[in-house]
């Protein structure tokens, strides 16, 4: 089976925030009014330094490592899921496969092109959906649309017709359509970012926590919608969420990300077999989570919906 996508030991860190500086101000200045040019009698030294030489002479600053070392193939056609909290590096890694973001160390091939040495071929085959998509909020969805798809060659004429059907198919209505952004819910803004990635039939579409604020209605639309997508055009689909009823629904496997890392990869029903059953029911996808990183997913109940 040929490969959409293959991550090959991809490593990725950050760079922490600086202190501000004016609490370094004021350290340095406690410094020396406590060793006053020189060690004081009572043995008291300046304040230590965060950051300490390295075997180069440089001061090396402290980093956070959002990707470490990750390894995994994505089949043609296939919807795989990748599960985790929020900071286990889920959006990192889209990121990394989308172009946005270069990897420290690793390689990362998108139907055989290489993101670092031919992004636009990358480019050309891929569309990422996510919870911050941005808009013009004074244009309807119909011109936000209608602009995004001459961005990708294609003409009015041809895409006005798909634009209200594919919204029409997300749950809009005719009205909103033709209104301003600025006058809809999130929610309803993020079923046109979704509509925007779907006009340009991407070979890859990756979908960053999409139906976060989404109503139950909503997300079974959208959810239908992707679906749709692998099975009409071959689609393949890598979709990040700490839903975890989404992700066994929608997904032929799943690799679930902690701290930076994959801790286990399998088909669903393959990673619920894994571990003992629970008393008087079956396990979950969240219970393999719990059980493998020990740490408790996003609570479901306190994600914001919109009305």
């Amino acid at each position: 089976m040929s490969e959409a996508i293959v991550v090959n030991q991809v490593y990725k860190r950050f760079g922490k925030p600086a202190e501000p500086f004016w609490k370094r101000i004021l350290r340095r200045a406690d410094g020396a009014q406590s060793n006053d040019g020189k060690s004081g009698s009572d043995g008291h030294q300046g304040a230590a330094r965060q950051d300490s030489p390295g075997s180069n002479g440089h001061t090396e600053k402290p980093f956070i490592v959002a990707v470490d070392h990750v390894s995994f193939t994505v089949h043609q056609g296939e919807i795989f899921g990748v599960l985790g909290p929020n900071g286990g590096g889920k959006s990192t890694l889209i990121r990394l496969i989308s172009t946005l973001l270069l990897p420290d160390e690793g390689e990362v091939r998108v139907f055989g092109y290489d993101v670092v040495r031919q992004p636009m071929q990358v480019q050309r085959l891929v569309n990422r959906v996510s919870v911050e998509a941005s808009f013009f909020k004074k244009l309807s969805p119909m011109e936000n649309l209608l602009y995004g798809a001459r961005l990708y060659g294609l003409t009015s004429r041809e895409t006005r017709a798909q634009v209200i059907a594919i919204l029409t198919r997300l749950g809009l209505d005719q009205r909103s359509i033709f209104h301003p952004m600025e006058e809809m819910s999130r929610g309803m803004q993020q079923k046109v970012a979704i509509a925007r990635a779907l006009l340009s039939r991407p070979r890859l579409l990756l979908l960053d926590e999409p139906t976060t604020g989404l109503d139950p209605r909503s997300k079974r639309e959208v959810q239908a919608v992707v679906e749709e997508m692998r099975e009409r055009n071959g689609t393949t689909i890598l979709l990040t969420t700490h839903d975890m009823v989404e992700a066994e629904k929608l997904c032929d496997r799943v690799a679930i990300m902690d701290g930076g890392r994959i801790v286990a990869l399998d088909h669903p029903q393959e990673l619920k077999r894994r571990i003992q059953p629970r008393e008087g029911r079956a396990n979950t996808l969240e219970d393999v989570f719990l059980e493998l990183t020990g740490k408790q997913l996003v609570n479901l109940d306190e994600i914001e919906v919109e009305d």
